[in-house]
């Protein structure tokens, strides 16, 4: 479900931080994100609004405890005798001090939305987020979206064997037994 609001990302929204916050500059990019084209404080702010407002910040709140349970069973698997102590340096140091790096990826996206997108058409899409059709959206968007991707799925299946038993077919004209 979350993976399926990353996949959304174009829909992302920001707008917890009223825009005086963002007025001072904008915080540099981590190396291992891509550069993106300068964006005014006020497109970075609409940026942010959107993002917030799609819900698609909430889609990167699962990946930090996802690493980590992935790393506790990794550790404890092969240092049984550590669960207990990893368990408790994961829950109290670890995931607060990495959740706050979600943060990066909300700015990331607000830079990409705010780089893809003019004031204008950021402003307009906020706008409609607003709305009663526009929070619906967004409310139902998840359960849309993992239908969509299920449908998306038998129909990927689908294609792949029509279209293996077509090329078959015409290979065969050729004299070609696939």
């Amino acid at each position: 479900m979350k993976s399926t609001l990353i996949r959304l990302a174009a829909l992302a929204l920001i707008a917890a931080a009223p825009l005086p916050a963002f007025a001072q500059a904008q915080p540099k990019a981590p190396a291992f994100m891509p550069a993106q084209p300068p964006v005014t404080d006020a497109q970075f702010a609409m940026g942010r609004e959107l993002v917030m407002l799609s819900g698609l910040d909430k889609g990167f709140e699962g990946f930090v405890p996802g690493v980590l349970r992935e790393l506790q069973m990794t550790f404890s698997r092969t240092r049984p005798e550590i669960a207990a102590d990893l368990d408790k340096v994961l829950r109290e140091i670890i995931l607060p001090e990495f959740n706050k790096r979600t943060a990066e990826m909300v700015d990331q996206s607000a830079r990409i939305l705010a780089a893809t997108m003019s004031e204008q058409e950021l402003k307009e899409t906020v706008a409609f987020l607003k709305t009663p059709a526009g929070k619906k959206y967004v409310e139902t968007q998840p359960a849309s979206m993992n239908k969509i991707m299920q449908s998306m799925d038998s129909w990927n299946r689908d294609l792949s064997v029509a279209v293996v038993d077509r090329v078959r077919a015409e290979m065969k004209k050729k004299g070609h037994d696939l």
